[in-house]
């Protein structure tokens, strides 16, 4: 299978090594700092790493740099997170999907800020998606649809302010035209009823979050 020239990875650090799953054979494969380690379990061969590497080995460092990964160091004292960092380096690819790779356990505020970071609007153009641990996190802006399985949860929050207009079709508690406040648990637990799943936003941007149960699973 040729690689898709409009998808890059991103694996980034902490907890356990993601699940992986069937990966799209992507253009490129971006590591947050110990993500090195994650893509190296997984068998991706990194193009680029970005850090300071004070979660990763210095023999993974060194590793992927002799597979030929270009390594860009940065200080411990830096503005923005190794994740934000390597979605940055991400859309240098000009890619139309960004699939992040991570954990979805540590530390609390860098699993909330890697969340939030997927939700920036310097990723507007692209289309976002992540794997989290056994969940699967989508970004909505405009209209998504998405595949799933009879019964599994689904949950819709609203990020960066209210997401106005949300309409759903194939979910058990639909949507017409609604607003989504931030700090609401309006859209949280729905369910899809067959196999696939569209929502729509008229304006504002949506997290899609899948935690990877079904409703019996929860109950």
């Amino acid at each position: 299978m040729q690689p898709d020239s409009h998808t890059v990875i991103v694996v980034s650090s902490g907890g356990r090594p993601p699940a992986g799953g069937a990966l799209p054979h992507a253009s490129a494969v971006i590591a947050a700092d110990g993500g090195i380690e994650h893509a190296r379990a997984l068998g991706l061969r990194i193009d680029v790493a970005v850090g300071d590497f004070d979660s990763a080995a210095p023999e993974e460092v060194e590793a992927a740099r002799g597979d030929g990964a270009r390594i860009e160091r940065h200080p411990p004292e830096k503005d923005a997170t190794d994740l934000e960092l390597a979605l940055e380096a991400a859309l240098s690819f000009e890619p139309r999907r960004v699939l992040v790779l991570g954990a979805d356990a540590g530390r609390l505020d860098h699993l909330l800020a890697g969340v939030l970071a997927l939700a920036s609007e310097s990723l507007s153009g692209v289309q976002v998606d992540a794997v989290l641990g056994e969940a699967r996190l989508h970004v909505v802006r405009g209209d998504r649809t998405l595949a799933g399985e009879a019964g599994e949860l689904i949950s819709l929050v609203p990020v960066g302010g209210p997401a106005e207009g949300v309409t759903t079709d194939g979910l058990r508690y639909q949507l017409r035209g609604e607003t989504l406040a931030p700090a609401s648990s309006r859209g949280v637990s729905n369910l899809f009823v067959g196999g696939e799943a569209r929502i729509t936003v008229q304006r504002g941007v949506l997290l899609a979050i899948r935690p990877g149960e079904r409703a019996e699973d929860s109950s």
